[in-house]
């Protein structure tokens, strides 16, 4: 039987909801794919909210703003998902399940064992990103971009930035799951 969500859990996906939101307005203008902070928030809401609610927080961040408030990077709005870029916010979904669902397996949350964990999350957002970027620029929008470029502009490009945000965030979680898991608020199975 699932474990009903109480009260602190509602404010902790509404709280990691909220910061994916502002992490999309904390960005860099780049060719196609802004870089913003949302993959911060992402493996932060996966690895200290654990798999489901961390996977929670991102369903309400995409569900927020599919209902037209404009947190996304370019607005919102279910025309939303017409934009080549949609697919890095569905990624955002399974990132974050998966990494918590692989930081909730470590034995103990050491600093390279949460990176890891973190790289595996980014790994899924940018396949749905890429895969996403790729096929709406040419089958919906008519234009031409080989794969290459694609891969090039969704993730050569982006991909530095991300991993010098994303290791500070193994940092944190790895100084505190442990204070967390002792208080009970750890996100576990």
């Amino acid at each position: 039987m699932a474990k009903k969500l109480g009260t602190r859990d509602i404010v902790q996906i509404a709280l990691f909801s909220a910061l994916t939101a502002v992490g999309a307005f904390i960005r860099a203008p780049l060719p196609f794919i802004p870089f913003t902070l949302q993959t911060f928030f992402v493996a932060l809401s996966g690895a200290l909210l654990g798999s489901k609610r961390g996977m929670m927080a991102q369903l309400l961040y995409v569900a927020v703003g599919l209902t037209g408030v404009p947190v996304f990077s370019k607005g919102g709005g279910i025309g939303y998902v017409l934009q080549p870029t949609f697919g890095y916010l569905i990624g955002f979904i399974f990132s974050a399940w998966l990494t918590g669902l692989l930081v909730e397996r470590l034995k103990e949350a050491r600093i390279m064992n949460v990176f890891a964990c973190i790289l595996a999350g980014l790994a899924v957002t940018y396949l749905c990103g890429v895969t996403y970027l790729y096929l709406m620029t040419n089958l919906y929008l008519k234009n031409v971009m080989p794969l290459g470029q694609a891969i090039y502009y969704g993730f050569i490009v982006t991909i530095g930035g991300d991993l010098l945000t994303l290791y500070p965030a193994s940092v944190l979680v790895a100084r505190l799951k442990p204070a967390l898991r002792k208080a009970g608020l750890a996100g576990e199975p």
